[in-house]
């Protein structure tokens, strides 16, 4: 249900002129309005919490104040707003790891959005959603999760713990008891969830923080920077200069774009000595980049030629691997239920430019497979990792490979099955989300976290790991970034860990 964080507008005056009435017949009229009114405000106070809305798009009225008071003394953040699916989340965290670190402050580890929950736009064709948005959707969205009891850290799903201390981590729910002043508990009860004040106290916060009132003294700089503009470097001496990429007369025209992009050194930017650096938190917009006409999309920080202790911090964040509870799943399920060496096959069908390129994608695995009969012994068992339900296999090169029992034997994860439950179960009793704590010792707020009601859904990372167990090969759709993640696994040797 789509939650609503706006604020009801003042009641608006009519132009309709009423007939004076004798006295006795106007008071009972009078009296029936106020017993409307009175039964009308029995009735909120009975809703539940739990459907009280909350708009993604819609911000309210008014704003709070900007706390005085946020962790510890000289303590500074960094709030950013990730965005689509989970690749493209654990994308944005590892350069948010990699800001924070340049600008020496504490990174707020996000929750894990739902797939395309908040979308930016299109970096290449500039038409994005502009920062103050963007932070308001995934605020907005954040605090579904929360009253919902949805809520799975990132820190729940990927081990980071190797960055600790070199980098400091917060979790969103602490610093969101911390910069909006609440008790997060209020809304852990089984019988109701968060209350209306609550709701109402989060959506002011979420609009201070997200830019909308703009920056608060020393308290609060929300950047306006993005990829339209700006392409963040770090001692690269490049500081200031056009950047290779620019809108072509014809979009600049369409769009109406007037501004250039331009290379920006991000500590020169926004850290010390600048407004930006003098701020408890900095909120920042999104944080995904991709190469384009040679040329990246945002942040283009790949060594830090005067700086060890970054050049060492960006080796490190190449690759962060799962949670043990995840890793040990996807081990299992190849050791115990394929039991043969295998080949992984991801095969995304559904989803965007995908659903398309159905032919060049099935291509791959028939030439992969076709090689494999050459040379090797039958059946050869394949693990299928794909979006496409087994249902609607039949008429296609996957339900040929189903048929024909006497080559190839196949296998699939589903969400349903035991060992998938058994790791969330395991996962959500593990609460890897507040072990990386970097406020201090004596702070309640860590406490304040929910029991989840509904398990998350994990099968698309044990399925990641299972794929980087294939002895026999991997085929991957081109252009996935999941294919992309789980390269990376491979390459890193994850499954003989």
């Amino acid at each position: 249900m789509a939650m609503d964080f706006t604020l009801p507008y003042s009641s608006r005056g009519t132009s309709s002129k009423w007939k004076r009435r004798p006295t006795l017949h106007r008071t009972p009229i009078i009296v029936a309005f106020f017993i409307i009114i009175a039964l009308f405000i029995s009735s909120k106070a009975l809703i539940s919490p739990s459907i009280l809305p909350i708009s993604r798009d819609s911000r309210p009225l008014l704003s709070q104040q900007c706390p005085s008071t946020v962790g510890g003394p000289g303590e500074k953040f960094l709030w950013y707003a990730p965005h689509s699916g989970f690749s493209n989340q654990l994308s944005e965290f590892k350069n948010a790891i990699l800001m924070a670190a340049i600008l020496n402050r504490t990174l707020i580890v996000p929750p894990i959005l739902d797939h395309h929950a908040v979308a930016l736009g299109s970096c290449p064709k500039f038409r994005v959603l502009d920062p103050n948005e963007l932070r308001f959707k995934v605020w907005n969205h954040s605090i579904e999760l929360l009253r919902d009891r949805r809520y799975i850290s990132m820190a729940d799903i990927i081990d980071f713990s190797s960055l600790v201390p070199d980098v400091r981590f917060i979790d969103f729910r602490v610093f969101v008891s911390m910069w909006c002043g609440v008790n997060l508990n209020l809304g852990c009860g089984m019988d109701s969830s968060m209350n209306s004040s609550l709701l109402e106290k989060l959506k002011r916060c979420g609009s201070l923080l997200s830019g909308y009132d703009g920056n608060v003294d020393s308290c609060l700089f929300a950047s306006q920077e993005d990829c339209r503009k700006t392409v963040w470097t770090y001692q690269s001496d490049d500081d200031g200069i056009l950047d290779s990429f620019q809108a072509d007369d014809e979009l600049k025209k369409k769009r109406k774009i007037s501004f250039l992009r331009r290379r920006k050194d991000v500590y020169k930017a926004l850290g010390p000595g600048s407004a930006p650096g003098a701020a408890t938190v900095l909120a920042l917009g999104s944080l995904f980049t991709s190469s384009y006409k040679g040329s990246e999309s945002h942040i283009d920080i790949h060594k830090a030629p005067r700086d060890q202790r970054i050049q060492l911090l960006i080796q490190k964040i190449e690759f962060l691997p799962f949670v043990a509870e995840i890793l040990s799943a996807g081990k299992k399920f190849a050791l115990e239920r394929i039991k043969a060496p295998f080949l992984c096959a991801q095969l995304r069908l559904l989803d965007g430019q995908f659903k398309n390129h159905w032919k060049g994608t099935f291509l791959g695995l028939k030439q992969k497979l076709d090689l494999l009969k050459q040379n090797g012994s039958l059946p050869i068992h394949v693990f299928v990792m794909t979006d496409l339900p087994q249902l609607n296999w039949t008429g296609n090169f996957l339900g040929d490979l189903a048929k024909d029992f006497d080559a190839f034997k196949l296998f699939v994860l589903r969400e349903e099955d035991e060992l998938v439950a058994q790791t969330t179960t395991e996962l959500l009793n593990a609460r890897n989300s507040m072990k990386h704590e970097s406020v201090s010792s004596n702070f309640a707020g860590r406490d304040q976290q929910c029991d989840v009601l509904s398990l998350p859904d994990i099968l698309l990372y044990v399925e990641e790991t299972i794929c980087s167990c294939a002895t026999l090969g991997f085929v991957g759709t081109p252009g996935s970034t999941i294919a992309e993640s789980i390269e990376l696994m491979r390459k890193n040797s994850i499954c003989s860990k």
